[in-house]
């Protein structure tokens, strides 16, 4: 009866699962100071699935490497304050030695607020990079996906079925959408509702397209209306979107230009033809200037 699964599978394992598991006990101890109730667990996760992490224990590792960054990131900051930090020599002044010894407090505890906060926040940015990243991954092919959805949907594909072809098809154009796609389908194989999967594809992808896109699968199987016909509606306004986006690029190409053109071509443009110019009044306004008197 004292013996537990973990023992058993230690036995079989050779104790390499018994390391693993303390690892994953300190993991949860230090995520345990970070993470908030049950509602900010479900934010994380859905943030980390956004990002592509869906490890089972990614919202615990991810709290405790704030936590852990947190400690390390404040020690490091105190560290580098110490090691740059210069110790000036105290006057006999009562009242100046005090206030150079609060000045040097305040650098060393500057130092520790900065480091602590980088090591807590660092995590954070890196993981909204991650996303913002991948949604500008996501974004570029799913136009693409949806054209091959319509186009296998009205071959007299099923839903289902041309999921899955969408994602053979773009396994190679875009990996992360074709994984996104199969995920779906497993989900339906494994007896999840398929409005349920959408929205899960949905909470997954973090995308407005995507999110209009399980809107009118969803509306079009519950009215009973064409999928064909909603889809194929849905990809020509999704198509209008990608033009608009890239319009709207084009249109941001002329201020980032005269910004670049002000800032380094100019000078360097006024240096060459105001350059010789101005070499060759010198020579002729200096020499008349002498010989006037005017000029030493």
């Amino acid at each position: 009866p004292e013996r537990s699964a973990a023992d058993r599978l230690a036995e079989f394992t050779g104790g390499a699962e018994r390391g693993t598991s303390r690892l994953g006990a300190i993991t949860r101890s230090a995520a345990k100071l970070s993470r908030g109730d049950e509602s900010d667990i479900v934010t994380t996760r859905r943030w980390l699935s956004q990002a592509g992490i869906r490890g089972r224990n990614a919202a615990e590792v991810y709290s405790a490497g704030r936590t852990i960054g947190l400690v390390f990131g404040a020690l490091l900051g105190f560290l580098l304050v110490l090691f740059f930090h210069k110790a000036e020599a105290l006057p006999a002044e009562m009242v100046v030695t005090v206030t150079q010894r609060l000045r040097g407090l305040s650098w060393y505890l500057g130092g520790t607020l900065a480091g602590a906060s980088a090591g807590y926040y660092g995590p954070q940015v890196y993981i909204a990079n991650a996303i913002a990243k991948r949604k500008e991954r996501l974004i570029v092919a799913f136009p693409d996906a949806l054209d091959l959805l319509v186009s296998a949907v009205e071959a007299g594909l099923a839903l289902d079925a041309g999921f899955r072809r969408v994602a053979d098809e773009m396994e190679i154009a875009s990996p992360e959408l074709a994984s996104e796609l199969q995920l779906v389908n497993l989900e339906v194989m494994a007896g999840v509702q398929r409005v349920d999967a959408l929205r899960h594809l949905e909470e997954r992808v973090g995308l407005d397209d995507v999110t209009s896109l399980v809107n009118v699968l969803i509306q079009a199987e519950r009215f009973g209306s064409s999928v064909a016909r909603a889809l194929r509606v849905h990809s020509g306004h999704i198509r209008v979107k990608r033009m608009q986006r890239a319009e709207t690029k084009a249109a941001q190409v002329s201020p980032k230009l005269t910004v670049v053109m002000i800032v380094f071509i100019l000078p360097t443009l006024l240096i060459v033809l105001l350059g010789p110019a101005a070499v060759r009044m010198k020579n002729i306004l200096i020499p008349a200037a002498q010989e006037q008197g005017v000029a030493p």
